[in-house]
C-alpha cells in the first residue's frame, strides 16, 4: 500500500481565504490518477490544496480494498479525525474509492463523523457533494447532512477543458475501468464494476493535453489494461478493423495513436492479464518504439490446481504459450509478475511448483503477497482459508529470497550494456544522482545535472542489484 499527500497549492490570483482541501491517497496508481482528477475539480471551484489537515475545510480519503489492512488503516485515520470534527463542526470529511463502494453504509456506522461516502464512479462529483452536505447542514437544525453516492454510472466523466495537468514528467492515464473476470480472491469486479473502455480519440486528446503541460512518459492504467476495447462494438462491414478481439478497437490501437504524439518519450502499461495477451498487442508494441519492453503479467501461482480454484482462466501451459507469443515479437521483453502464496488448499507441491516457475521464467520484478481473505469474494464464501498463518509466512519468505536471487541474475545481465534512459527525477536516496528508466522499464541511477530531467540520455550500465541498475552518463 502506498500513501500520498499533496503539497499546499493555490493558483495565481486565488483568494487567500479560499477554502482548502486535503486529500490522502491509499493504494494503486489508478487511485493516484483519480485523486488528481478530484483535486482539479476542487481547484476549478475555487479551492486550494493543503498538506495540513488542521488547515483544511475538506478532508478526503481515496481508499483501497484489495487487502483488509488497507481498510483498517483508513478507519484508524478516520478515528483520529473525530476530535477535529468536534472542535470544527464545519469540517467536511469524505471517503471515496473502492472501500467506499464496497462498505457503503458500514463506514457511517463505524465512523459516525464521516459526511460523504463516494464510490468509484461518482468521485468526479465530489465538489458538488460537498456543497450539498453544507446546504443540508444549514437547513437542518440537527446539523445532519450525510451523503451516500455509490450508485453505478455508465462511466467516469473526464472533462479536461480548462483544467491544469499536475502529474509531473511521468503521468498516469486511465484508458479503461472495471473487470469482467471472476478471480475468486478479488474484490475489484464488485468495487470497480464491469469493463468500460474510453473512446480512443478521448484518450489521445488527454495524452496530448498532458504532454503540452510537461508530461514525458505516460502510464496507461486499467484494472486489466489489455482488456481495453472488449466492451466496444465490433466493426461493421467496410469499417477499419482494430487490434482487439473480433476486430474491435484494442489496446494496440491506443499504443499506435500515442506513438504519433510529438513530445512523448515513453508509454508504460499497468496491469495485464494473460487472457488478453495477444499477438496483435505484441505486434503493436514492436511497431511502437516509445512503448516500454516491460509488461506486468501476473501469474499468481504455477499450480494448475490453485489456478483453477482462483478461477484465473488459464493453466501454466497456457501462460507459457502467452509468453511465447509476446517474446516472439519482442525478444528483448522483460516481465514482472504477482504471486499469491498460501491460497486456499495450497499444498507443499503447489508452492514448490510456483518457486520452480519463478526461477524458470526469470521475472525481473516479483510482487509477492500472502493470501488475505476478503469478504464478499467467492473464495471467502466458499473456500476454506486452510493454510496456517505461520506456513504462509514461511512460504512468503521463501518466495522473497528466491525472487531476490532471480532478480539479481536478470538485472546483473544488464551490466556492460549501453541503454537509452528517460531521466525522471533526482534520486530519492542520493540527491547527487539522477534516476530514470531504460526502455525495458528498469530503474537506473547515475550522476548528471538536473537540466537532463525529462530528456533521453545514453547510460553505460556498470552496477546492478536485485532492484535496479547504476551506471555512468555517456557524452552525447
Amino acid at each position: 500500500m502506498t500513501l500520498t499527500r499533496r503539497q499546499s497549492e493555490a493558483r495565481p490570483g486565488q483568494a487567500p481565504d479560499a477554502p482548502r482541501v486535503h486529500l490522502v491517497t491509499f493504494g494503486c496508481q489508478m487511485n493516484k490518477y483519480d485523486s488528481l482528477l478530484v483535486e482539479e475539480r476542487f481547484i476549478r471551484r475555487g479551492y486550494a490544496l493543503t498538506d495540513e489537515p488542521g488547515s483544511a475545510d475538506v478532508i478526503l480519503f481515496n481508499t483501497c480494498s484489495v487487502r483488509d489492512h488497507a481498510e483498517e488503516r483508513t478507519f484508524s485515520w478516520l478515528g483520529e479525525l473525530k476530535r477535529a470534527r468536534e472542535q470544527r463542526p464545519d469540517l467536511v470529511i469524505g471517503v471515496m474509492g473502492c472501500m467506499a463502494q464496497r462498505l457503503e453504509e458500514e463506514i457511517f456506522r463505524r465512523a459516525g463523523h464521516v459526511d460523504i461516502v463516494c464510490g468509484t464512479r461518482r468521485f468526479q462529483d465530489l465538489p458538488e457533494l460537498v456543497d450539498d452536505v453544507r446546504q443540508r447542514r444549514a437547513q437542518s437544525a440537527a446539523g445532519g447532512g450525510r451523503l451516500l453516492a455509490t450508485e453505478t454510472a455508465d462511466e467516469v466523466r473526464v472533462v479536461r477543458s480548462g483544467e491544469r495537468y499536475s502529474g509531473g514528467l511521468c503521468g498516469f492515464l486511465a484508458v479503461m475501468r472495471g473487470c469482467d473476470l471472476a478471480c475468486t480472491y478479488c474484490v475489484v469486479p464488485g468495487t470497480r464494476g464491469p469493463v468500460r473502455s474510453r473512446p480512443l480519440d478521448e484518450i489521445v486528446a488527454e495524452a496530448r493535453w498532458m504532454i503540452d503541460q510537461g508530461a514525458r512518459s505516460i502510464t496507461l492504467l486499467g484494472q486489466t489494461v489489455n482488456a481495453y476495447g472488449e466492451d466496444l462494438a465490433r466493426p461493421s462491414a467496410g469499417q477499419r478493423r482494430g487490434t482487439g478481439r473480433g476486430g474491435r478497437v484494442g489496446l494496440g490501437d491506443v499504443l499506435r495513436g500515442l506513438q504519433e504524439l510529438e513530445g512523448l518519450a515513453r508509454v508504460r502499461l499497468i496491469t495485464l492479464h494473460p487472457a488478453y495477451a495477444t499477438r496483435e498487442l505484441a505486434r503493436a508494441m514492436a511497431d511502437c518504439d516509445k512503448v516500454e519492453r516491460f509488461l506486468p503479467l501476473p501469474v499468481q501461482s504455477a499450480s494448475d490446481a490453485v489456478l483453477k480454484r482462483m478461477r484465473r482462466g488459464y493453466n501454466l501451459d497456457l501462460y507459457r504459450r502467452r509468453l511465447d507469443i509476446l517474446r516472439a515479437e519482442l525478444p528483448d521483453l522483460l516481465l514482472g509478475t504477482d504471486w499469491i502464496t498460501g491460497f486456499c488448499g495450497e499444498t507443499d507441491e503447489d508452492h514448490g511448483a510456483s518457486l520452480n516457475y519463478l526461477e524458470e521464467a526469470g521475472f525481473a520484478v516479483n510482487y509477492i503477497f500472502k493470501y488475505d481473505p476478503r469478504s464478499g469474494t467467492p473464495a471467502f464464501d466458499s473456500l476454506a482459508d486452510d493454510v496456517p498463518a505461520q506456513l504462509k509466512k514461511q512460504r512468503h519468505r521463501e518466495f522473497l529470497d528466491l525472487a531476490e536471487t532471480v532478480q539479481r541474475r536478470v538485472l546483473g545481465a544488464q551490466r556492460g550494456e549501453t541503454r537509452e534512459v528517460l531521466v525522471e527525477q533526482v534520486s530519492e536516496r542520493d540527491d547527487s544522482l539522477l534516476s530514470g528508466r531504460t526502455l525495458q522499464g528498469l530503474p537506473v541511477s547515475f550522476a548528471g545535472p538536473e537540466e537532463l530531467l525529462g530528456k533521453l540520455v545514453t547510460v553505460s550500465v556498470m552496477g546492478s542489484s536485485p532492484y535496479g541498475l547504476s551506471g555512468g552518463l555517456l557524452a552525447e
